[in-house]
């Protein structure tokens, strides 16, 4: 399947990029979003990603078989990782789901096409009115496909022109999901500028932010704080920097049978995007006094990523990630011929999965690739002690307990300055709703007008 060249990722690799052609696609996306994209009906901008999402989900779809054939290559993850992966993100985009996205962020499905009032403005005869920016920009990360779709999914509901720009290298699949929206209404995809350049070249960053009404950017706090040195005033910016989590697990649903359950479901987080994702756990703490002791809940999980690894091949990665992996491996094979309190199991000839138990605490962040910790703990405010370094940096919480502790484990997980608690198995599949980093997606990329009658 060979794609038109519609946008500027389409361009040969040979193709040279300068300021007066980034100026002229964005001068293109404002006149396309105030033809086609801003008197669009909400629910028709709706419909089209949900019939989107659908094809997506279909195996015969073109767009996806191009994705599954060329995506190992050009991210190196696995086919079998990349539809999971996408399957989980297109299942999201429902027509209820959307609409429930737009009720919890704006109060009403149609705050974006006419003055509505909610509730509580009916006595004060007031109504309001959500608008997005005229050209949002997106300053994309390279290793996860899903948070820059989702960010073009959410600029679209806020009808608005877009132009995404991707890290060197990292954008087949934003470019396959700008296509296959023109595919369903080229009107639509013309509201979408897909490019690619290595960072740094501030010649083009400096003429796309010239443009730009707001930014939203991924990446380390060093990128981040680059950006927003170079943006300017009066140009929305919406950072979202480096994130860690981890798992917690309550010694009261470590059954055997229960045990086994866990260690499955925290298994797929591992594996989900090779560990790669902010949502993907560093380790997980699990607690003692259960019929399976942390200890042997490491080695079930270890038997779980073993299985996982046969359905679900980890795929390639860098000769400098396979390095680090086999020096961590090395060392905690003498730490573990010196002393009981450290085991390790790991994928035999390859560096496919490790596992290390430690009965110390302390937070130790994983060099990913589903390389994962398992760390033994008396109770929750242990955790949080031995987390302290990473306070204020932690997305997401993976946490199994019975019903009768959860409730407590995760107000005090919330009060600690956890943003997001989900059941493990879930870490690396929020739903539409979820608040970025605390924060709501869509709500933040919108102004208000207020009617007071």
């Amino acid at each position: 399947m060979n794609l038109p060249n519609y946008f500027l990722a389409d361009l040969p690799a040979e193709a040279t990029l300068n300021a007066s052609i980034i100026g002229d696609a964005c001068h293109a996306l404002k006149r396309n979003r105030d033809l086609y994209l801003s008197g669009r009906t909400t629910q028709g901008i709706i419909t089209n990603l949900s019939h989107l999402a659908e094809n997506w989900l279909d195996p015969d779809d073109p767009f996806r078989r191009l994705a599954c054939q060329l995506g190992p290559e050009a991210t190196g993850f696995s086919s079998a990782t990349l539809t999971r992966g996408l399957d989980a993100f297109f299942s999201q985009l429902t027509d209820d789901n959307l609409r429930a996205l737009l009720q919890r962020e704006l109060g009403h499905v149609h705050r974006l096409d006419q003055f509505v009032p909610t509730a509580g403005d009916h006595k004060t005869q007031h109504t309001a009115l959500a608008t997005g920016p005229r050209l949002l920009v997106h300053i994309t990360a390279g290793n996860l496909p899903s948070p820059t779709l989702m960010s073009m999914v959410l600029g679209l509901l806020a009808h608005s022109g877009q132009f995404v720009k991707c890290a060197s290298g990292a954008g087949l699949l934003p470019r396959l999901f700008a296509h296959s929206l023109y595919a369903i209404e080229p009107k639509l995809g013309a509201c979408l500028e897909v490019a690619e350049w290595k960072g740094g070249r501030l010649d083009l960053e400096n003429a796309l932010f010239a443009e730009a009404d707001c930014v939203t950017a991924t990446g380390s706090d060093e990128t981040l704080t680059e950006i927003r040195r170079h943006l300017p005033s009066g140009v929305r910016f919406f950072a979202y920097g480096h994130r860690v989590s981890f798992g917690f697990i309550a010694h009261e649903v470590l059954s055997s049978h229960g045990a086994r359950k866990i260690a499955a479901h925290a298994a797929a987080d591992v594996a989900a995007w090779n560990q790669l994702g902010c949502l993907s756990p560093h380790l997980f703490y699990v607690e003692q006094g259960g019929v399976a002791s942390p200890a042997l809940f490491a080695e079930l999980l270890a038997t779980e990523l073993a299985k996982r690894e046969e359905a679900e091949p980890r795929g390639n990665i860098t000769p400098a990630e396979a390095a680090a992996i086999a020096s961590r491996r090395a060392m905690y094979e003498l730490r573990a011929a010196a002393s009981s309190d450290t085991s390790q199991w790991q994928s035999r000839d390859s560096t496919a999965w490790t596992v290390v138990y430690e009965a110390d605490s302390r937070f130790q962040l994983s060099c990913l690739n589903r390389f994962i910790y398992v760390k033994s703990v008396n109770n929750l405010p242990e955790t949080l002690h031995v987390a302290e370094a990473v306070r204020g940096k932690v997305s997401t919480v993976g946490l199994a307990a019975p019903a009768t502790r959860a409730e407590h484990l995760a107000t005090e997980l919330a009060r600690w300055g956890v943003t997001r608690i989900c059941p493990i198995g879930q870490m690396q599949n929020p739903p539409l709703t979820w608040r970025h980093d605390g924060r709501p997606g869509l709500a933040d990329l919108v102004t208000w007008s207020d009617w007071e009658q």
